[in-house]
């Protein structure tokens, strides 16, 4: 796979290796999104194909990118936190039961849980890497370890949002599986640029916002739930998830039945006339890529950087993590105004976690960037 930073609006000048913080829009995107707006000051011409059609198509796409069986097992969301909270809802805890995370996980799968274990006296317990040890290898070590018969739900990222940890969800699927516990996923920082299969890996929920690795814009997320929650109550009762929603004529004869599948857990006016064909458009574009060719290419961006970061002592030699996102580790006397200075001077945007600077590249980023960020870091180490 070449770059694609034709497809974007980024100067030669930016370096923009942030696409964990955001990532920016492609310019097909933008267009679709404008299209939509212009299509509000037409309203007349807005009909049931924009209510009914559009979001089918997305969750078609969505389906088709981390192999799903069924397009009626996505919802449409407004965030994460959303549907983290669906899948709370509508997950029995009791006394005692336990919820597994991983330790420093992003706020959005964590919250939930929090308020649910508080309030059915369950515990909830943060997994972390072993210090001293190799650090990927041991998180997933301790994790599956705290897997027993007590344990009720897990909920992770597939790669930590903060240095890119790899988690082993195949292995975890099969350990919650032997106890009955459910597992969680959290793909907002992986799906679109990992590979994820859920055929292979039978996670029961996956929850996913659209402004990061989908490539698509804020606010407009997906989930898919798998049919163990087809029976479940949503957080809100709206009228398009209800059964015959496509009738508007028959929309006074309320009804109790929700739609198939998933579609009682989408959110209210999912059918955003702006946002929804935008996301259409940046899933269309990822499918067409193949999330497996995505991560090579952020892979063959990246090699040559990693090495020379690993020799410098700044990247664990032996732990694994995807090359699309990872955390350079600055050493105790690096001075962080300093280093911020510099790199909004050499037009670098990264993000700062602690006393790391986490990169996140994607399709958009070429290996010149990686090699000029890492020469200007091991400077700055001496």
């Amino acid at each position: 796979m070449k770059d694609q930073r034709h497809l974007f609006d980024i100067p030669e000048s930016i370096k923009y290796l942030n696409c964990a913080y955001m990532a920016p829009l492609m310019h097909s995107v933008v267009d679709k999104g404008i299209a939509g707006v212009q299509l509000k000051q037409r309203p007349w011409e807005i009909g049931k194909d924009e209510f009914f059609l559009l979001p089918e198509a997305v969750k078609r796409e969505f389906s088709k990118l981390i192999n799903a069986p069924s397009f009626e097992q996505v919802s449409i969301l407004p965030s994460v936190s959303y549907g983290i909270a669906t899948v709370a809802k509508n997950v029995h805890l009791e006394r005692g039961e336990e919820v597994l995370v991983a330790k420093e996980q992003f706020p959005s799968n964590y919250y939930s849980w929090q308020s649910k274990c508080a309030n059915t006296g369950a515990k909830l317990i943060s997994i972390g890497p072993t210090k001293g040890k190799d650090r990927q290898s041991s998180w997933n070590e301790n994790i599956l370890n705290a897997i027993h018969s007590k344990t009720k739900l897990v909920a992770l990222p597939h790669v930590h949002w903060a240095d890119g940890t790899l988690f082993d969800l195949k292995a975890i699927r099969e350990a919650t599986s032997a106890v009955g516990a459910k597992l969680v996923i959290d793909g907002t920082q992986s799906v679109g640029a990992l590979p994820f299969d859920q055929e292979l890996l039978q996670v029961d929920a996956l929850v996913c916002a659209g402004y990061k690795w989908l490539l698509g814009p804020y606010s407009i997320g997906l989930a898919y739930y798998s049919p163990t929650f087809n029976a479940g109550m949503p957080l809100e009762e709206n009228w398009i998830a209800k059964k015959d929603s496509s009738d508007f004529a028959g929309l006074v004869n309320y009804k109790d039945q929700y739609a198939p599948g998933a579609e009682r857990f989408d959110v209210g006016e999912k059918s955003n006339f702006a946002l929804l064909p935008m996301l259409l458009e940046s899933l269309k574009v990822l499918n067409k890529w193949q999330p497996n060719n995505v991560i090579a290419y952020c892979e063959e961006i990246t090699k040559g950087s990693m090495v020379r970061l690993k020799e410098h002592g700044m990247m664990a030699m032996d732990s694994k993590i995807s090359p699309h996102l990872f955390g350079i580790k600055l050493s105790e006397q690096t001075s962080l105004e300093h280093l911020a200075t510099e790199l909004v001077k050499e037009q670098f945007y990264v993000s700062i976690r602690g006393q790391s600077v986490r990169v996140s590249v994607n399709v958009f980023n070429r290996a010149s960037e990686m090699e000029a960020l890492t020469d200007l870091i091991i400077q700055l180490q001496k």
